[in-house]
Formats: structure tokens, sequence, C-alpha cells
């Protein structure tokens, strides 16, 4: 699941840089977007929701705030792109996404550590 929000995250920054280039029109790149926003934002609260489940309250803790960063967006109807705006927007979008692309980095490295150590523990 790690690994598809970070390559979800690749695309997004893939199609705003098309857009600099001019490669893409805004609607045509809004319309590609927009239907990624909502799965990307409920992968990862399925995500953090396994992890508070499952008891993993480090990995729990980390997830948490981007999780309340989505629902915030979500709660003041900030969450999709609009054609016309996506222009003026765009530095902020970027911003946001290089951020997110990070933070899956690193989670999914934490992830697979993780895994490896669990996996190792339960041989010995």
């Amino acid at each position: 699941m790690a690994a598809v929000l970070l390559f979800t995250m690749v695309f997004f920054i893939i199609m705003f840089s098309d857009l600099e280039c001019d490669y893409i029109n805004p609607i045509d790149l809004c319309n590609k977007l927009n239907q990624f926003v909502l799965p990307e934002m409920i992968a990862h609260a399925f995500l953090t929701l396994c992890f508070l489940l499952s008891g993993q309250w480090l990995a729990f803790l980390l997830n948490a705030p981007l999780v309340g960063y989505n629902v915030n967006k979500i709660m003041s109807k900030n969450h999709m792109y609009d054609a016309t705006e996506i222009f003026r927007t765009l530095s902020g979008h970027k911003k946001e996404s290089f951020i997110k692309l990070g933070f899956y980095l690193v989670s999914f490295f934490y992830y697979l550590y993780r895994m490896i150590l669990a996996l190792i523990s339960e041989s010995d």
C-alpha cells in the first residue's frame, strides 16, 4: 500500500511538470488527477487505521498528522484541483506533492525495515 502511495505522488509530480512544460492542458490535468485524490487519501487513512488496530503506535503517530491534514482539506472542500486556478496554485500543489513524496518514501523504507525486523525475530 505504501508503494502505491509513493507511485501516486510520483505520478502527480510528473503531471504537474507536464503542465509547466505545456505538454498537457489544465482541464486534462485536473480530470486525471482528481480521480486519484480521494483514493490516495482513503488509502493513507486505511493504512493509518491498520497501524492503530495492530498496535504499531510509532507508525500511527507518524501518519496521524497527514491524515488530519487530508481530513481538513476534505472538510474545507479544498481537496480537488480546479482547472481555472491551477496555474495560480501550481507551486503550492507541487510543494505539497514533493513533501508527500518525501514522507511516503521515508515511510516506505521504515515499513520495510520493520517488516524485515519482524521476519528475523520470528525465525529465531
